[in-house]
């Protein structure tokens, strides 16, 4: 790690179909070994199919899904005297949306389907109506933050 400054902020640009950041942001998750074109074709086929199935718009079920996804407070390990607790934290927006992303990519390939747009289809229909593996994952973490409440004052 450098002592010297911080990093700077990667700046990444709107995905060109629907200029949506977070849907780029969410292509980058996808690719594989630099294969951008791979992971937009996956991303925009589910989006195709979301449009066709629901007649609205793609972005917002997109926008929908994620922000029911997003945690809002996770459990961190704080040590205090050789003991460590699980101490629950609040979620900055930007690490939220990130968590959000990283859980909904991971639902999506434990997903038993043919195709990896079908899995993507399957998991943000079932996300945007608060079901799916994805949405059970920031319910167990609000689970653990609340079972954790007493630690609370060991926050830093």
């Amino acid at each position: 790690m450098s002592r010297k400054k911080r990093a700077p902020k990667r700046i990444f640009y709107p995905d060109s179909k629907y200029g949506s950041l977070i849907l780029a942001k969410f292509i980058n998750f996808v690719m594989y070994d630099g294969e951008k074109a791979a992971s937009e074709k996956i991303i925009y086929e589910a989006l195709d199919r979301i449009k066709e199935k629901t007649k609205e718009d793609p972005i917002k079920i997109f926008n929908d899904a994620i922000s029911k996804i997003r945690p809002n407070l996770e459990v961190r390990s704080r040590r205090v005297g050789g003991a460590t607790y699980q101490v629950p934290q609040e979620v900055k927006t930007k690490r939220s949306q990130t968590l959000a992303l990283r859980w909904l990519l991971q639902a999506t390939r434990k997903r038993k389907n043919r195709t990896m747009s079908d899995k993507l289809f399957n998991e943000l229909m079932d996300a945007s109506q608060n079901k799916g593996s994805a949405v059970k994952k920031r319910e167990d973490t609000h689970k653990m933050a609340e079972s954790n409440k007493a630690f609370a004052h060991y926050r830093w």
